[in-house]
């Protein structure tokens, strides 16, 4: 498998993302500051903060989330075995309609594994 995957995301995200901010909308701004800061530590720790977002990504079926959830939770240190207990309840609570997206979560964990081994 290639890497290919995680940085074509990154590269693809980071170059639409500055599309949508050189607007200078408000609205945009704000919620990205605000999705900043919710991940934040807090009461509850920057780790289960991703594990929620991951969760509800896969719930929500959003692969963009999903991906940029599991690089993160990666970025942390978690363990395949915790990130894979938290998409078990994900899958539990969506449904079966979670598999295909629960299928690329795999397959992009497995690049972030392969990228830090290299």
């Amino acid at each position: 498998m290639s890497n290919n995957i995680v940085d074509e995301f990154n590269a693809y995200r980071l170059k639409m993302n500055e599309k949508m901010l050189e607007d200078n909308n408000k609205i945009l701004k704000r919620i990205f500051n605000l999705d900043t800061n919710a991940y934040m530590e807090g009461a509850l720790p920057k780790k289960t903060k991703e594990l929620l977002g991951l969760g509800n990504s896969l719930v929500l079926r959003c692969d963009d989330c999903v991906r940029y959830h599991l690089e993160e939770c990666h970025k942390l240190g978690l363990t395949k075995e915790e990130v894979v207990e938290g998409m078990s309840i994900s899958l539990l609570i969506g449904g079966t309609i979670v598999l295909p997206h629960l299928r690329r979560a795999f397959e992009y964990w497995e690049a972030l594994d392969e990228r830090k081994n290299n």
